[in-house]
């Protein structure tokens, strides 16, 4: 399988590297709300728990731009069908569309942490990136789990582009509340701390619960 998932996963980020559509969208999109929040707020600087509600929202609503694209590609040109009819274990687009998708986030956060930081935060941001780092891959984890499961869920309605956030955004709060609280502690201007270890074992949960359903359900979604 671990071929199939490599040949999948050359040819999503080829598509990517070729098109730009998805990318570039959702980075310009965090960098602006981030624009908007500097202003809006009217304050020129933001701490703990409302730092880290800023960046958990504004990385998910991001993120919900390369979700509603993932399988896009696969249903208008007969990527599906052609799939189907290859002699290979179903799990792998699973699995390769999950990396491409945590890619996604990776290079996304690469641009909207340091904007983030740059617009709004008031503590420094290095001191907080070993932890932070930890807590957005559990977070990737999970965005990228589900994300996957509900694009596969809704790219064959005629609404996909308003089904995936309506799907995808309530299975994903328990990600943001347990991402922001675990992030608050080290955004914190006075004393900042390590995460609370609970939240983190909660984010750890979630993504195997999710992991566990993706896996069950994704070959009946092919097929239908």
């Amino acid at each position: 399988m671990s071929r199939t998932v490599a040949a999948l996963l050359r040819k999503e980020l080829l598509v990517e590297l070729r098109t730009l559509e998805s990318v570039p969208a959702m980075s310009l999109f965090a960098v602006t709300t981030f624009v908007v929040f500097h202003f809006a707020l009217n304050r020129s600087v933001v701490d703990g728990d409302l730092a880290a509600g800023i960046l958990w929202v504004t990385l998910l609503f991001a993120a919900i731009l390369g979700v509603n694209r993932l399988f896009v590609a696969d249903a208008d040109q007969g990527g599906f069908d052609a799939f189907l009819l290859a002699p290979v274990d179903r799990t792998a687009m699973l699995v390769a569309k999950v990396i491409t998708l945590l890619a996604y986030l990776v290079v996304l956060e690469l641009v909207a942490v340091p904007a983030f930081g740059l617009l709004l935060l008031g503590p420094s941001i290095g001191d907080a990136l070993p932890d932070l780092i930890g807590v957005l891959a559990l977070g990737d984890l999970g965005v990228a789990v589900i994300g996957t499961l509900v694009a596969a869920l809704a790219v064959r309605t005629r609404a996909r582009d308003l089904l995936g956030p309506l799907l995808g955004l309530p299975l994903l709060v328990p990600i943001v509340i347990g991402g922001a609280r675990a992030t608050s502690p080290l955004l914190a201007s006075v004393h900042p701390t390590a995460p609370a270890a609970r939240w983190l074992l909660t984010l750890g949960l979630y993504d195997l619960v999710f992991g566990l359903i993706a896996y069950a359900l994704f070959d009946f979604l092919l097929e239908d």
